[in-house]
């Protein structure tokens, strides 16, 4: 295990779930892993979610502390004497500040991207809440929304929502075309269940066309994560 470079609470992500062709994903694998399939399927998700109690090496940020981030994700997986490592890997992600967006592009060489963005956050302990967020790509907003969320429960093991939550490291292609690992530790999260999602907006502007078709329809599934406080390690080179 390396260091850790961050320390946050994540918290509310909105998690919409597409099923897409593995042609479409397949040239974004980084080397040495494979796509992660759930009941024979490849997925992206669109996450949105609020960072709180930001710190870089234990130290906090000024005025970075409190922040959205909305990420396209995913699924990749690597096996190392016989531990199956379950992966993200990011497509895109947005984030309302320069300097956050910098600091990853030069640590970890992850695709951000800094943009005007805001929140709407409405959840109740009983449930019908709705969880939003915005960013403006081009010249109008674009919004990621889920509508009648439930309460909160566990992830049941095996389910979809326990495969979407439980992936706890990341992969990164680099721009010679070699492969970091990174490990994110968090503990399991309880999810609440949606009666409605969309994205809508300008999304070619945000993630290319080909993405922007395979999430013009509405998501395969979509809920809501509490989450909890997240520790990211250093990355380290795969070998070659």
């Amino acid at each position: 295990m390396t260091g850790v470079f961050l320390t946050a609470d994540w918290r509310h992500l909105a998690m919409l779930n597409y099923r897409v062709p593995t042609e479409l994903l397949q040239p974004l694998v980084p080397r040495g892993t494979e796509l992660d399939l759930w009941q024979g399927a490849a997925y992206v998700s669109v996450v949105g979610f609020m960072f709180h109690d930001t710190r870089v090496f234990g130290i906090p940020i000024p005025f970075h502390g409190i922040f959205e981030e909305v990420n396209l994700r995913m699924y990749v997986r690597r096996i190392v004497n016989g531990e199956v490592r379950r992966a993200v890997t990011f497509i895109r992600e947005l984030v309302p500040r320069v300097a956050i967006a910098a600091a990853a592009r030069l640590a970890y060489n992850e695709p951000y991207r800094a943009l005007p963005m805001s929140h709407q956050i409405d959840l109740r302990e009983q449930g019908d809440g709705t969880v939003e967020y915005s960013w403006k790509p081009s010249g109008e907003w674009t919004r990621l929304r889920v509508d009648g969320v439930g309460a909160s429960k566990p992830a049941q093991p095996g389910s979809e929502e326990e495969f979407i939550t439980r992936h706890h490291w990341g992969y990164t292609r680099q721009r010679d075309g070699s492969t970091i690992e990174y490990e994110v530790r968090h503990p399991a999260w309880t999810v609440r269940s949606a009666r409605g999602a969309t994205v809508q907006g300008d999304l070619a502007a945000t993630y290319g066309q080909e993405f922007a078709s395979a999430l013009s329809g509405p998501p395969f599934s979509a809920f809501v994560a509490d989450g909890s406080a997240v520790t990211v390690h250093l990355p380290r080179r795969l070998p070659a």
